[in-house]
């Protein structure tokens, strides 16, 4: 690990330090439960495990190579790791098996894999140099089918309902939309220059997506009862536009404005810019809490993620934590944000009750994306 004795003394003490600090706050764990976070480690070809219920390290895992994105299965004890592998070369999915912590099989995609996301048995993930999206079938392990994307697709994501699936093109400046049954594209809309990041609401009525090289979000509404998908606007909002977050109930979205170091707050059910609010230099990253009622930026240049209230319409604190702060996730019960920090290559652990940081726990070199998994062991 690159930390110093210094700092690994400061990593030990600090928790306990705090152990006997409103404990009522953590949640009362039974003996069979297991959590933990699984964090992407781009320049280590690793995964380190933490685990949440102790809020401890618990292992790192070697994948492949370049790992880039994480999620963990809603049905299965297992998460799913995408691999970029060489310049170039052929991509991967690494299946770990979370009541071991172990990579029990390995699923090979195309160039440059960058995203992925489930849909039952089936896992959809965007190729971007292979200008594709790999359809797999996470129950035999294996690709079963390759859909034609647009250029250099950076996202790809079901629709709730499984009706749709959205992708977008960043290098093509371009949404397509696909029919996942047939597997065949049934529309795409250009001029959204960099297209960077797709949410869709709960109803699967309306896709969302990000134009990082302008100012713009684009809104679709996605087909249904005989009407076809179709373009509803473009909206303004700030100076690239990075990722989308949309509340649990589908009310509002937020929108990262990287260059512009600000939030842009829109109602999804009208498309309605509400308003921008300045977070910080650089936001890249927001994240609901479950009970919509609070917003976490990450702001990479800034070593700080601010908190949003937004019912109150306001900035509810500032938490410093590490070097770039960049992907986020909540424990399954809301009283941990866990922030990677790929500067300084570690997680700030944040109680969310008191708004301050917890402890840090190191990681692999260069941190990027992070998933959390929950579940009780039989």
């Amino acid at each position: 690990m690159n930390a110093t004795p210094a700092r690994f003394s400061a990593l030990f003490l600090l928790p306990l330090a705090l152990a006997g600090c409103r404990r009522h706050d953590f949640p009362q764990y039974q003996a069979n439960d297991r959590e933990y976070a699984y964090v992407t480690n781009g320049a280590s070809n690793t995964v380190t495990v933490l685990d949440v219920v102790n809020v401890s390290l618990d292992r790192e895992v070697p994948v492949g190579q370049n790992p880039v994105a994480v999620m963990a299965s809603p049905t299965r004890n297992e998460v799913y790791v995408v691999n970029q592998g060489a310049p170039g070369g052929q991509g991967s999915v690494s299946v770990m098996n979370a009541e071991r912590n172990a990579v029990t099989a390995t699923i090979p995609v195309h160039r440059q894999p960058v995203s992925i996301d489930l849909v039952g048995d089936l896992a959809y993930v965007a190729n971007s140099g292979s200008n594709t999206v790999s359809v797999l079938d996470m129950k035999a392990r294996r690709e079963i089918a390759v859909i034609g994307t647009g250029e250099q697709p950076s996202a790809a994501l079901a629709s709730p309902d499984g009706r749709a699936l959205v992708v977008a093109n960043r290098q093509g400046n371009s949404v397509t939309v696909i029919d996942p049954a047939t597997r065949q594209v049934r529309a795409v809309f250009e001029g959204c220059p960099g297209a960077a990041d797709v949410a869709i609401l709960p109803d699967s009525s309306k896709a969302f997506a990000a134009c990082s090289g302008g100012h713009q979000i684009m809104s679709i509404a996605l087909a249904r009862a005989g009407q076809p998908d179709r373009l509803e606007a473009l909206l303004d909002v700030g100076r690239g536009p990075l990722h989308l977050a949309l509340k649990p109930d589908g009310g509002e979205l937020f929108v990262s404005n990287s260059r512009s170091g600000s939030i842009s707050e829109v109602y999804s059910n009208v498309d309605d810019v509400a308003g921008a609010y300045m977070m910080g230099d650089e936001p890249v990253r927001g994240l609901v809490s479950a009970d919509n009622s609070l917003l976490y930026v990450a702001n990479f240049k800034s070593q700080d993620v601010i908190v949003y209230a937004i019912d109150d319409g306001k900035r509810a604190g500032s938490i410093h934590v590490g070097d770039g702060p960049s992907a986020m996730a909540l424990s399954s019960a809301g009283h941990l944000l866990f922030v990677v920090d790929s500067g300084s290559s570690d997680v700030a652990v944040v109680r969310t009750a008191a708004r301050s940081l917890f402890t840090l726990l190191p990681t692999g070199r260069g941190p990027n994306a992070i998933a959390i998994k929950a579940f009780k062991v039989q």
